[in-house]
């Protein structure tokens, strides 16, 4: 297997694999790295439990031998393979900025993917840094949470019109900007950033596209992740946004399969750690025989905890946005800061946001992912803390 993140660390643990991984660390749990930067855990809790079989670490895999079914590795050495299975992960995807040139980030500049990037913000990072965190989705509102835990004077830059405009409606976002505003965060959406300006080789500022300029000892680069798809496409594997997989987790190639965050199943990746875990269980299914084992696909919640004086809870499932003929039913505590929704379609559960108090969030959750006709009764009790049970 190449890979030692989560979906593949979850593989070896079912099954007796060689893992190749990347990474010289340890297997993490990637979903906690805000922690870690905020001061929250060490680096040490969110380690994974290591797998029973062969992990080789500080391994780079280069090139895929299909005909001889042989992985050949950056440092002269290769390994046989029955089955080989891809769980590559994404990058970071570097927006086209003045200033950032090639792969090496100028001083001061980060990603947020990987532990490495995550110590090098935490030894960064001192009370009263200037940050500059771009881009509003779920990475990097949490980047900017945890450097405000940290002290620094953060400001968040978004290109959209909301905050995670990917899992919440106007209305939620709102809410979780007035949240950050709480913490000490400055929030500009509909905010191009241009370009970087440097000093001395390190980064100064950012340039806006209006004109604009803020000032900038730190930069955060959190504008989502691109699958790590460059092995499987010189291999001649079919390859869109991400390496195409069937319901077997299986490629264009019998003998190989991926999971994860780089794998495109029914047209979609979704590059969260829900759907690598049930990607990675169904094909150690399929590698051991199971009958009828079969991936079709992963309805993700996302959950995020945002610290602070008050701190906030945030959940969010499915469509967010209604569609015309949709059923929407909306409760709001201006006092206590919570907001919940529900979108409903026919006798469907589609989707629905929670801030605040995510309660119902259990009993909502289980009547989405299951996908079975509601109950007949009124619709406001999908929002009371039983879910209408």
């Amino acid at each position: 297997m190449v890979g030692g993140g989560t979906a593949g660390l979850r593989l070896a643990q079912r099954l007796p694999v060689t893992v190749l991984g990347e990474e010289a660390r340890a297997p993490y749990n990637r979903v906690l790295l805000a922690d870690v930067l905020a001061g929250r855990y060490a680096p040490e809790v969110i380690a994974l439990p290591a797998p029973d079989g062969p992990v080789r670490r500080g391994t780079r895999v280069v090139r895929i031998d299909r005909a001889a079914r042989r992985v050949e590795c950056a440092d002269g050495s290769s390994v046989d393979y029955d089955r080989l299975v891809l769980a590559t992960g994404a990058n970071p995807v570097l927006p086209p900025l003045r200033g950032l040139r090639g792969p090496e980030l100028p001083a001061g500049v980060h990603a947020f993917r990987t532990l490495d990037d995550c110590l090098a913000l935490r030894t960064a990072v001192r009370p009263g840094t200037r940050a500059v965190v771009v881009g509003g989705g779920l990475l990097g509102v949490s980047a900017a949470r945890a450097l405000a835990a940290l002290g620094a004077e953060v400001v968040l830059a978004q290109q959209g019109e909301g905050l995670m405009e990917r899992q919440l409606d106007p209305a939620a976002s709102a809410l979780l900007r007035e949240h950050l505003d709480g913490l000490g965060v400055e929030t500009h959406t509909e905010c191009r950033v241009s370009g970087l300006r440097r000093r001395d080789g390190a980064v100064s500022a950012v340039e806006l596209a209006d004109g604009f300029v803020l000032e900038a000892r730190v930069v955060v680069l959190a504008c989502g992740v691109r699958p790590r798809v460059a092995l499987a496409r010189a291999a001649g594997l079919d390859v869109r946004t991400g390496i195409v997989v069937d319901d077997e987790l299986r490629t264009s190639d019998p003998y190989v399969h991926a999971i994860g965050d780089c794998a495109e199943h029914a047209g979609r990746v979704y590059g969260l750690a829900g759907p690598a875990l049930e990607q990675a269980d169904v094909l150690a299914d399929v590698l051991s025989g199971t009958a009828g084992a079969r991936y079709t696909g992963t309805r993700a919640l996302t959950r995020l905890t945002l610290g602070g004086a008050r701190p906030l809870d945030l959940a969010a499932f499915g469509e967010a946005v209604p569609r015309p003929g949709d059923d929407v039913v909306r409760l709001t505590d201006a006092t206590r800061g919570a907001y919940r929704k529900v979108v409903v379609r026919g006798d469907r559960l589609v989707g629905g946001v929670l801030l605040g108090d995510l309660a119902a969030v259990g009993a909502l959750a289980r009547a989405w992912e299951g996908d079975e006709a509601l109950p007949e009764a009124p619709l406001l009790h999908l929002l009371t803390h039983d879910g209408g049970s």
